[in-house]
């Protein structure tokens, strides 16, 4: 490919990276609010965060996608950037996956922590603060880095917007050169390279944050050190 080319593909790369660090950080922010809901005592609460979790688990990301950026414009008289609003759909449909992770590892707490954490008095909010999420967060990497890998490859789908992502931008390469094999397997390759170093950086995080609770990280069986103690301490 001539350096024109490799350009054009290059700029696609930073914008695919600029969507899924907005995207992601979108995410990560709905997943933990609408997942820590999901455990709230109150059902109204429980029930909203539940409705929302469900209705943008079963929509497509690809037709959230349409509605943001070509149907609700109409509607409201408002205009998203391609970015913004490839982040907002994004965001929002794979936040509602990480909340049920969240759910999930906050649940699979320990009963006798949360016992403890009641016990001396401690608010909700300090229980969720110093008993439960240290112990969950660690559990929640794993998982989250399978979606962080899903939502790079679901980053492609604001092409259909015209933006010019890695996916757009082989799209145009290929119409210059009339060949789909080479652009293809450099798209390919690029995608899995980046895929590869978010698995790295999961997997340092995961065990940074193992090591805070004295759990390795593929230690199944050792139970966590009791938050409760240290945070008397």
């Amino acid at each position: 490919m001539t350096s024109g080319l490799w350009e054009l593909v290059l700029k696609g790369v930073w914008v695919t990276i600029q969507l899924l660090v907005c995207s992601a950080l979108l995410a990560a922010a709905v997943s933990f609010v609408v997942g820590v809901a999901r455990t709230h005592r109150l059902w109204i609460v429980r029930f909203l965060a539940g409705f929302y979790t469900e209705v943008f688990r079963g929509t497509s990301a690809l037709v959230m996608i349409f509605w943001v950026f070509f149907v609700l414009p109409p509607a409201f008289g408002w205009q998203l950037v391609p970015l913004w609003a490839g982040t907002l759909a994004l965001g929002l449909t794979y936040g509602a996956y990480g909340s049920e992770i969240v759910r999930g590892a906050l649940n699979a707490v320990d009963p006798a922590q949360k016992e403890g954490g009641i016990a001396l008095s401690f608010t909700p909010w300090q229980r969720m603060r110093l008993i439960l999420l240290p112990q969950a967060v660690p559990e929640m990497i794993p998982p989250f880095s399978n979606l962080l890998i899903e939502l790079l490859k679901g980053t492609a789908l604001v092409s259909i917007m015209g933006m010019g992502d890695l996916a757009f931008s082989g799209n145009l390469v290929r119409l210059a050169l009339q060949e789909s094999a080479e652009i293809y397997m450099y798209i390919l390759l690029i995608y899995f390279v980046i895929a590869f170093l978010l698995t790295r950086v999961m997997r340092g995080l995961e065990k940074k944050l193992k090591a805070g609770v004295g759990k390795k990280p593929d230690d199944k069986t050792k139970a966590p050190e009791p938050v409760v103690v240290e945070a008397v301490r």
